[in-house]
């Protein structure tokens, strides 16, 4: 058994709109100089560390604890789960 830094990534998925990205880009348009930016999107991140028997166990755990917990709505949002750390 070992430790796994584990992140989640939750946006919303990609042909729904993002208000608060929206925002953000509609911002940075008026400040100036940012007219690069052509678009901003918003998602939360969340860091879990929890022990495993190995990586694959360890994003397993995190994927159901987030279904289960439903700390996303799959209907609006895509889940990205990527391990980080292992030790």
């Amino acid at each position: 058994m070992g430790n796994y830094k584990v992140e989640v990534l939750i946006e919303n998925k990609p042909k729904l709109r993002d208000p608060e990205g929206e925002t953000i880009h509609k911002e940075l348009l008026l400040k100036g100089g940012y007219n690069m930016v052509k678009e901003v999107r918003t998602g939360k991140m969340i860091r879990i560390v929890l022990e495993a028997e190995n990586g694959l166990e360890a994003e397993n755990l995190v994927r159901k604890l987030c279904d289960e917990l439903r700390i996303y709505n799959p209907l609006v949002s895509s889940l990205r789960i990527k391990l980080v750390e292992a030790s």
